[in-house]
């Protein structure tokens, strides 16, 4: 598995679709800002809008455009021409598995689909962080409109049929294309400094990859920057640079985001799984689980037994 794949499987990150909008003439749309552990998102599937948050400028969609909030900024969906504040006359149609909103009882010149995307407490620490504000990407430039029409359809099928194993569908797809937005982001040149980054660069790439395919190794500077065939002096400099952080923060990170899975699974004691992320001190984890995650290892594991883990 490629560290980009390994670090978004630790983010755990699960999509949902909310609904679809079928919309035509001046229409705008309020959405308010979303709880910490949401970020909304809006896939065009047909058609072109607008899209701005607070004090932030208007952003033109069009077909195949993906628009993700990391951080559920508060924002505003206009349609394209974006000369009226005019709201219109909105309809929601909750017959089907996927509720259907629509000002239109004709064709539609926008058709969006709206969900969002979950994550653990801590999980943005290791991707939404690294996102901008506003996350805007053509999935149709970078994989086509053949795959994105592929896994949309799939998406429209499973909603709308709701067949045993469908939320597990749905929710494969809908990370699909979170996973499509992020190959997308790394591709440009003006990614900054982040996990993204480093994930990026060929060298670098290769240290993270060792602290995430051996956690419980007792990594220094010294061995991590061999393994990036540098010096100690050259690997330090550059890893901050393009990771804003310093190679303990983030296998601190890392450590703590397997440990919550190992947890959330149920199956290892915490001491057990101390140990497997490179704590020979029990009592030394549980002090640093609890920092990043606001829980105790025992309290964590608990709540996800009981289906209550924290979002």
């Amino acid at each position: 598995m490629d560290a980009l794949s390994r670090v978004l499987e630790l983010a755990d990150v699960k999509g949902t679709p909310d609904l679809r909008c079928l919309l035509a003439g001046p229409f705008e749309l309020d959405h308010e800002q979303v709880p910490e552990g949401e970020a909304p998102y809006h896939l065009v599937l047909s058609g072109k809008g607008s899209l701005q948050i607070s004090g932030g400028e208007e952003i033109a969609l069009r077909e195949g455009d993906l628009l993700l909030l990391p951080r559920g900024s508060a924002h505003v969906m206009r349609d394209a021409d974006s000369a009226t504040a005019h709201a219109g006359s909105m309809s929601i149609d909750n017959s089907g598995s996927l509720p259907v909103r629509s000002n239109t009882n004709g064709s539609a010149e926008l058709d969006l689909l709206c969900g969002r995307f979950s994550y653990a407490h801590g999980s943005a620490d290791l991707i939404m962080a690294a996102l901008p504000d506003v996350l805007h990407v053509s999935l149709a430039e970078h994989g086509g409109m053949d795959v994105l029409r592929g896994v949309v359809g799939m998406l429209r099928a499973e909603v709308s049929e709701m067949a045993p194993g469908a939320p597990a569908v749905i929710t494969a797809l809908s990370r699909a294309l979170f996973v499509l937005a992020i190959r997308a982001y790394t591709l440009r040149d003006d990614v900054p400094a982040s996990l993204l980054l480093l994930l990026a660069d060929a060298r670098l790439g290769q240290a993270v990859q060792a602290m995430l395919r051996q956690p419980e190794a007792a990594w220094t500077v010294e061995s991590l920057a061999e393994r990036a065939a540098m010096s100690r002096a050259s690997f330090a400099r550059h890893f901050a640079a393009k990771g804003n952080t310093s190679p303990w923060e983030l296998l601190t990170l890392l450590r703590m985001r397997m440990a919550a899975g190992l947890l959330s699974r149920g199956k290892s004691t915490v001491g057990d799984v101390a140990e497997r992320v490179g704590y020979q001190s029990e009592a030394a984890f549980g002090k640093v689980f609890a920092k990043q995650t606001g829980m105790t290892p025992a309290a964590y594991r608990r709540s996800h037994a009981a289906g209550n883990a924290p979002r």
